[in-house]
């Protein structure tokens, strides 16, 4: 069975995508921790991010650096935080979050409120800043 990611880069769950190329796919957290919260998946169902081959997972990394680089353009941030769990959904993915301090990638707290207009909107801004 697809995982919810594949289906989302299926096309069978809308998503908001901020970038694709043919072996990933990023698109915004529907319940983020921070505005402009990204979630970097491969297309390939893998499980266990570290179960990746070597080259895919340096790929994987230098597609969630040009991500990481639009966000930065659009979104007043100081930095922005990777984080790697994958036990929500058994499929790899790297969330990158835009952060000021530390405790902006809490994940234990509330989730932020938005809009499907909002991320429609910071979707967008990513889109056209993303290199």
């Amino acid at each position: 069975m697809a995982t919810i990611f594949s289906r989302i880069v299926a096309g069978e769950i809308p998503c908001h995508k901020v970038a694709e190329d043919e072996e990933f796919f990023a698109f915004l957290d529907i319940n983020p921790v921070a505005k402009g919260h990204t979630l970097v998946i491969p297309k390939q169902e893998t499980d266990y991010i570290f179960d990746l081959e070597d080259p895919l997972l340096g790929r994987m990394m230098a597609f969630a650096k040009r991500v990481a680089r639009a966000q930065e353009a659009v979104i007043p941030c100081k930095r922005v935080g990777v984080a790697v769990m994958g036990l929500e959904v058994p499929h790899a993915h790297i969330h990158l979050i835009p952060i000021t301090k530390e405790s902006d990638m809490y994940f234990g707290g509330e989730k932020m409120t938005i809009t499907q207009d909002e991320l429609a909107e910071v979707a967008a801004l990513i889109r056209k800043a993303y290199k």
